[in-house]
């Protein structure tokens, strides 16, 4: 008897653990992510950034042996209490050009969760819940609908979005 793995849907999760006198700036990233939203502007680009996409790029190649290429970026702000519709950053009618995964960074965040949906053969409709916090991430693939809620009554969530193509 013989196995083959068709498909497969994995999630990747964890800490951004920078080397000692590289830390991200989340400081930074939350100013750029407030500008973008109140100028309507795209996000920019900086070397605080950069950093954090170079090591999260860097990090997946070498652990788990695939190379990503940036497709967009951006940061959303979360209200409290605030719960998204559903999202899902692939267009169906081109699959060709859109993005293979997504990524969700915690730039400043408090009680913010992140229900992830995906298929199981002929199980349909499960999810998947993880609690984003600070300074952490999860990266997903972009046709998995998904939405973040914002649990506390007190304080914004920034939240830094990455699409990357896989090559």
């Amino acid at each position: 008897m013989q196995k083959k793995v068709l498909t497969e849907q994995a999630l990747y999760y964890g800490d951004v653990a920078m080397p000692k006198n590289w830390d991200i700036d989340r400081d930074k990233l939350q100013s750029d992510i407030l500008k973008s939203q109140i100028t309507d502007s795209p996000f920019p680009f900086s070397k605080k950034f950069d950093m954090l996409n170079t090591y999260l790029r860097e990090h997946i190649h070498l652990e788990y042996n695939f190379t990503l290429i940036n497709k967009k970026m951006w940061g959303n702000i979360y209200k409290p209490s605030e719960t998204t519709i559903p999202l899902l950053n692939i267009d169906p009618v081109d699959l060709r050009n859109s993005p293979d995964y997504t990524l969700l960074y915690g730039v400043k965040v408090k009680d913010c969760f992140v229900r992830i949906y995906y298929e199981d053969n002929r199980r349909k409709g499960r999810s998947w819940d993880l609690e984003l916090k600070d300074n952490m991430f999860i990266m997903f693939p972009s046709t998995n609908m998904y939405y973040l809620t914002n649990n506390q009554k007190d304080s914004l969530n920034f939240v830094q979005t990455i699409t990357y193509e896989y090559i």
